[in-house]
């Protein structure tokens, strides 16, 4: 039966919330392996100057344990 481990992270972007949590996970994979999903908690963004500069992405990631 394998083991499912859960990291949070928070990815950022300029562009749109969708490629804050692209950015996460793309980060994750960098030192994570067998990454199965993600969820997103919370979208949040940066404001300056009565606009959006920033969009960030709470978000949960799972994968699978190798032993």
């Amino acid at each position: 039966m394998p083991v499912v481990k859960i990291i949070e992270l928070i990815g950022s972007s300029p562009d749109s919330w969708k490629d804050a949590v692209e950015n996460a996970v793309k980060e994750a994979a960098r030192t994570v392996k067998n990454i199965k999903g993600v969820h997103v908690k919370r979208c949040t963004a940066k404001v300056k100057d009565n606009k959006i500069v920033e969009y960030r992405a709470d978000v949960k990631i799972a994968f699978i344990v190798e032993r």
